[in-house]
């Protein structure tokens, strides 16, 4: 833990009845933005929620700028949260709606906040449809205004790219890089890794509600690349391109399913990928196809927790 840690778990775990959601997590982050990458159903939401102080602890401790945020209400003030659920007061204005979000978080001036917020959002303050009527992608750049609205110390996200257009994808990702280079501890989950490499460095990686891995991202994307592989190569000369790889293609060990299709297991993806193609030229062999059969997330959070 340093001194400009503004969150800091640990060892927290979370149940209902004898589901375990989290286990055992812990982690210190400061300014910046930080990214909880995990599948579905992982925990991220959970985290989020018990960071927030809407949840409590089942075991372990929560700290945000020093306190408890379950219990203090000032520190619960110097949150923004945007959470997956649409909730929203539909046949509200969207700047009533950042207004009152303003107003309940003590600012001074809750309408010109409310307007400042949805221009940052890239949204119209004096739009007078309501919330209902808004496109989702609309829905979620409002609630990202309600976050902000109060210039809060921590920000999370709970996959806040959901339902935005490429442009709007943009948009949000570049406008949270800034809120981060300003000073602000920004945690956002995602369970997509192209969205991670795009919103910050560092990485906390959650699968089946423990802590798999934690890094850099470079340092997270070359764990996941440096894992056992399992590729399915359909070709015309099975045999005869299994014996080449096994002599040229830097792998592990291949199974031959038929004469036209092999498994070919490596731990080195990135020089078979390069190698597959001079190593068929040379055994005389076309290839039909070259498949990865474990290069989902899903699988790479299995192996991660399974180290």
């Amino acid at each position: 833990m340093t001194a400009q840690a503004v969150v800091v778990a640990d060892r927290i775990s979370k149940w209902f009845g004898d589901v375990v959601a989290v286990s055992e997590v812990s982690f210190a982050l400061g300014p910046g933005v930080t990214a909880l990458l995990g599948p579905n159903g992982a925990g991220k939401s959970t985290t989020l929620r018990m960071i927030a102080g809407l949840a409590p602890t089942s075991q372990g401790s929560i700290t945000v700028l020093g306190n408890n945020p379950r219990s203090d209400a000032g520190i619960r003030g110097r949150i923004g949260l945007v959470s997956q659920e649409e909730e929203l007061f539909a046949e509200q204005r969207a700047l009533e709606f950042v207004a009152l979000a303003a107003l309940l978080c003590g600012v001074a001036n809750p309408e010109a906040a409310a307007r400042s917020a949805l221009g940052v959002v890239e949204m119209d303050p004096d739009d007078q449809r309501p919330i209902s009527t808004y496109s989702k992608g609309m829905r979620q750049r409002v609630k990202v205004a309600q976050a902000i609205v109060h210039r809060p110390d921590l920000l999370l996200l709970d996959e806040p790219l959901t339902g935005l257009d490429p442009r709007q994808r943009l948009a949000m990702t570049t406008l949270i890089q800034q809120l981060g280079a300003q000073g602000m501890c920004v945690i956002v989950s995602s369970h997509v890794l192209d969205e991670v490499e795009r919103l910050g460095s560092n990485v906390l990686v959650i699968a089946q509600g423990r802590l798999a891995a934690q890094g850099n991202f470079h340092d997270i994307r070359a764990l996941m690349d440096n894992r056992p592989h399992r590729i399915r190569v359909r070709t015309d000369k099975a045999r005869a391109l299994a014996s080449d790889l096994l002599t040229y293609g830097g792998v592990n060990g291949i199974t031959v399913v038929d004469e036209t299709e092999l498994l070919v297991d490596t731990h080195q993806v990135t020089l078979f990928r390069k190698r597959i193609a001079p190593t068929a030229r040379y055994s005389g062999a076309q290839l039909f196809e070259v498949h990865p059969l474990d290069d989902d997330l899903e699988s790479v959070f299995k192996y991660l927790v399974g180290r």
